[in-house]
């Protein structure tokens, strides 16, 4: 089994057990020692996975991080574990402080769901107040475990990671930022939009009329982005005998052609199969997922069986619909605004393709 599939089945029993986990010391029973041991760390043997490590601080004796990874006798990284329901904002000076008083070049701050991994590119031997790689388990992005991946013992090096957690850090931290803007543009953000676009003087009022056009500005280019992608995705993927077979040989196929009702697949339509296989990732390899489009919907379906339908979207009438299977084999019919709403229906698309999995 690959790793990432090792990291979903691992998600699945993280988000199973979350609502019975009630203390700290629990979590790191249950959750936060079973993730070390997936990275390949024999976590009861304390030559490599030490408990109460001792980090003294300044003038205090007995300070104590919950674990260390040693390496060649030496600690290589520092772990700070908290309650699975507890924010980690406030327990990062705690790692802090620790983190000078011994050699381990990084640190990990966590609550079982969320891992904050630190080092100290801005100072040496002074841990960045920003990590530089956040990872949450609950939602699994194949980037973010190709990082993960270096932090297996049979791959850790610290020189490697350390090299590219700078760009690391700052790329993540462009994402935010850009993905913040996406939903609110800042004053400032959209200040410098206007200097490049807008001649005029940038008085508050002005700002604040071009704040809901640069919003929606930048989420019309990111719409425009995805389609031409999709778009040049299906046209890599036809074949030579599928292009053949879509041109009529003469006037009597091309006649023919017209007399017959055609199945024209949307960009819309595939943009609701790619967030239907996105939210589903977790659940099922996401190739199983295919999508086939009749005259009277857009079906996404599993193994390209269409007795396994996962859902059906009705999107070329004036009101849009997502319509899926209910137990009893009935159907349960919802009006969306949007394509994206198919994101509110997450929960029960996964319900779906488990009861086809069988699971």
């Amino acid at each position: 089994m690959d790793f990432i599939d090792e990291l979903k089945q691992f998600a699945k029993r993280v988000e199973r057990l979350i609502g019975t986990i009630l203390t700290e010391e629990a979590t790191k029973t249950s959750i936060i020692m079973p993730f070390f041991a997936l990275l390949g760390y024999d976590v009861f043997d304390p030559r490599e996975f030490v408990p109460e490590f001792t980090a003294d601080v300044g003038i205090k004796r007995g300070e104590k991080v919950d674990y260390a990874i040693i390496k060649d006798g030496q600690p290589v990284i520092l772990i700070e574990a908290k309650w699975c329901g507890e924010p980690l904002e406030k327990h990062d000076s705690q790692l802090f402080r620790y983190f000078g008083t011994t050699p381990a070049k990084f640190a990990i701050l966590t609550n079982g769901i969320t891992y904050r991994f630190f080092t100290d590119l801005e100072e040496t031997n002074k841990m960045d107040a920003r990590p530089f790689l956040e990872f949450d388990i609950t939602d699994i992005r194949e980037a973010y475990v190709n990082e993960l991946k270096k932090f297996h013992k049979n791959s850790f090096d610290v020189e490697t990671i350390f090299d590219t957690a700078e760009e690391l850090k700052y790329s993540s931290e462009i994402m935010k930022y850009m993905a913040q803007q996406l939903r609110a543009p800042s004053d400032k953000f959209v200040r410098y939009v206007l200097g490049e676009v807008y001649s005029g003087t940038r008085t508050q009022g002005v700002v604040d009329r071009f704040r809901d056009i640069v919003k929606k500005s930048l989420n019309q280019f990111i719409n425009d982005l995805m389609s031409d992608k999709i778009t040049s995705a299906l046209r890599a993927s036809a074949t030579p005998d599928e292009e053949a077979e879509s041109a009529p040989d003469d006037v009597a196929a091309a006649t023919k052609e017209d007399e017959t009702p055609r199945i024209v697949t949307t960009e819309e339509e595939l943009e609701g199969f790619f967030i239907v296989r996105h939210i589903l990732e977790q659940v099922v390899d996401r190739e199983r997922i295919c999508h086939r489009d009749t005259e009277s919907y857009f079906g996404i379906v599993l193994d390209n069986n269409r007795t396994k339908w996962i859902c059906r979207l009705r999107l070329d009438g004036a009101r849009k619909f997502v319509i899926l299977p209910a137990e009893d084999k009935s159907q349960i019919r919802h009006e969306i605004d949007r394509i994206d709403d198919l994101y509110k229906f997450r929960n029960e698309l996964a319900s779906v393709t488990s009861r086809i999995l069988g699971n």
